[in-house]
């Protein structure tokens, strides 16, 4: 059997501040996924010689996985055990305080709305000013949505947070100003609404990374599910304020109540004591970061998946925008009271769904599950809307589908957060919402073109089949593997002891790790190296390689190169635990008498002048240590 009182065997040793707590102890689960996952690791020790490639059994030892995984452990077993309840979040008083803000904000924000398009309509313009006023707020995040993803990963998110919510109530208290003295006119309207919407757009994807940090992991589902409620609260509430205020007191003072209600946002944004972090490595230029979020993108399978099936559900929730006033208006004939309550009905079906249904259903079944469900029950719905043609039962279809929208996207969203790392999260969920933005663009091409060439009934039932397809594909697509990861960090502890190191800005750096692998194990060897490949090159290296030694079959060379100096201490910095237990994986493949040791080597380009090439490399002892280190290229 195993000898669990061994040490781990050619590791790469941990991190100095990590320290094990003596009551944790290895779970069973723990030993039996290691078990599983690798059944001939398990024996005492390994062989005294090394010169012969023995079976692995015979050398490799269950301890060294074991060891790996029970750092995992913890954060599995709060994923498992977390409070399903989705009110757990308001438990947390920095968020309770900023849901309540952003439920004022949300409901003022929706009369700003309702107000805006009642003055624009009362000046007499024509329709397309109408149309342009919902262009003007949904352009900016087209354009300006990316870049705030990539500020909200490398400034302060709780200072950016504040800069645009001061921003969001200097654009409202403009309009209102403007009313108040008498001097609205469609283009003043239309600079009102362009300017709000650069605001949300810069937000957003901050607010949304800001979310995670301030919950955590296991509060994370309960905090989207009420962002969600926030938002149908909005939808539902501050049409009727908008309505009930604006031939009261006027638009001026709906948009003074909404300048002030971001004012009340940002005071709560105040009360967030965020953790400074110090960094040892300089951040990322703003065009380095987008493009860091393109390789993430292209690295990274899980979020690969997520954004295919956000796109997807784009195409197939569009069909609702895209197509419920044409039914409403040209197959049911309602009134424009009746067309609302529609859309009424929708919100409260939506809220239901968060309130009632989320928390039995996480119970219940998995992520995967409940979005096959609710894609079935929403192609129900479109089919049902292509027959139903009595506006009573017509309102609760919509309330079904309301259903259907909130469960699936919040259990897409909760899936998207948990696949990302902090390090690059404003940028990642700036680049979910443009993939979900964009499939419900093509949905309103796609939806409303067949409803023209067809007909509405075929473009219902069509969408309705998309509703089923996505349903039977998305096992192959499943987001479940979401619920197993963790992406806290875990930084590599290689320690080479430098004597001279780069500038942070010199480079290319190239590393290189030889491995000696027994034969009987190369093509798991392989199989592995895969993952890890992908794990520099979205992390921050622009190249990865294998190589196998001409001399020796079985010794290989693992090579990664990297812009810069400070590229390499970043991906250092960045590597997660799964990460590291790919790692800790590798180690015990190897059967060299040595453990494997970077070789990091500083590229001399031909243009380099000579007098400048001899002067690069600095001794580690005049450069700056602030930790107290000599190596500052590893993180201990």
């Amino acid at each position: 059997m195993c000898n669990l009182s061994s040490q781990p065997n050619l590791l790469p040793p941990l991190r100095q501040t990590y320290r094990r707590k003596p009551e944790v102890r290895l779970p069973n689960w723990c030993l039996a996924k290691c078990l599983t996952r690798f059944p001939n690791y398990c024996v005492t020790e390994r062989p005294e010689s090394k010169s012969g490639y023995a079976h692995p059994s015979t050398y490799g030892c269950l301890t060294s996985i074991c060891d790996r995984y029970s750092r995992i452990a913890p954060a599995f077993l709060s994923v498992v055990t977390a409070d399903t309840s989705i009110w757990s979040s308001l438990r947390n008083p920095t968020y309770l305080r900023l849901w309540l803000a952003l439920v004022v904000s949300g409901c003022c924000v929706s009369a700003h709305e309702m107000a805006a398009t009642w003055a624009m309509n009362s000046l007499g313009v024509p329709t397309v000013w109408l149309s342009l006023m919902s262009s003007a707020g949904t352009l900016p995040f087209f354009l300006f949505t990316l870049p705030a993803g990539a500020l909200a990963d490398l400034a302060d998110r709780r200072r950016l947070l504040r800069i645009f919510n001061c921003w969001l109530a200097g654009s409202a208290g403009l309009l209102a100003v403007c009313s108040f003295l008498g001097g609205l006119t469609p283009e003043i309207i239309l600079a009102g609404v362009f300017l709000l919407g650069i605001g949300f757009a810069f937000q957003a994807p901050v607010a949304s990374a800001s979310i995670p940090e301030i919950v955590g992991k296991e509060q994370l589902p309960s905090a989207i599910a009420l962002g969600g409620i926030q938002m149908n609260l909005a939808g539902i509430i501050g049409p009727a304020i908008g309505g009930f205020l604006v031939p009261l007191v006027g638009v001026s003072s709906v948009f003074a109540m909404n300048a002030l209600a971001f004012v009340l946002v940002l005071f709560a944004v105040m009360t967030w004591k965020r953790k400074s972090e110090v960094l040892d490595t300089p951040l990322e230029s703003f065009f380095d970061s987008l493009a860091g979020a393109v390789r993430y993108m292209r690295y990274a399978p899980g979020v690969q998946i997520v954004l295919l099936r956000n796109f997807i559900f784009g195409v197939l929730i569009g069909a609702i925008p895209a197509l419920l006033p044409v039914v409403g208006l040209k197959a049911l004939h309602l009134d424009p009271l009746k067309l609302g309550f529609v859309y009424t009905c929708m919100g409260l079906g939506s809220l239901v769904g968060a309130v009632f249904v989320l928390e039995p259903a996480r119970k219940k079944l998995t992520p995967n599950q409940m979005t096959v469900l609710s894609g079935i029950v929403l192609a129900a719905s479109y089919a049902l809307m292509a027959i139903v043609r009595h506006p009573q039962v017509f309102f609760i279809v919509s309330a079904l589908a309301g259903v259907a929208w909130t469960v699936s996207a919040s259990e897409l969203w909760v899936a998207g957060q948990r696949v990302i790392p902090d390090w690059i999260r404003g940028r990642m969920n700036a680049t979910h919402m443009m993939v979900s933005q964009g499939g419900m663009s093509l949905a309103g091409i796609v939806w409303g073109a067949l409803a023209t060439a067809l007909s509405l009934d075929w473009a219902l039932f069509s969408a309705s089949a998309l509703g089923i397809v996505s349903a039977l594909t998305a096992k192959r697509w499943s987001i479940d593997f979401s619920t197993e990861i963790n992406l806290e960090p875990d930084p590599l502890a290689f320690d080479p002891r430098h004597r001279y190191l780069p500038g942070a800005n010199d480079g290319p750096i190239t590393t290189a790790i030889e491995i000696e692998v027994a034969p009987e194990n190369q093509i798991r060897f392989f199989r592995l190296m895969k993952e890890i490949r992908l794990l520099f090159l979205r992390n921050g290296a622009f190249s990865a390689r294998l190589d196998q030694d001409m001399d020796n079959p079985n010794r290989f060379r693992l090579q990664a190169m990297y812009s810069t100096w400070a590229a390499v201490e970043r991906l250092d910095r960045r590597i997660t635990r799964d990460e590291h237990a790919l790692w800790s994986e590798l180690w015990t493949l190897h059967i060299g008498p040595d453990s494997p040791s970077p070789k990091r080597h500083l590229g001399i380009q031909h243009w380099t002048p000579e007098e400048s090439a001899m002067s690069r490399l600095k001794p580690v002892q005049t450069l700056k240590d602030p930790g107290g280190t000599a190596d500052t290229g590893t993180k201990g």
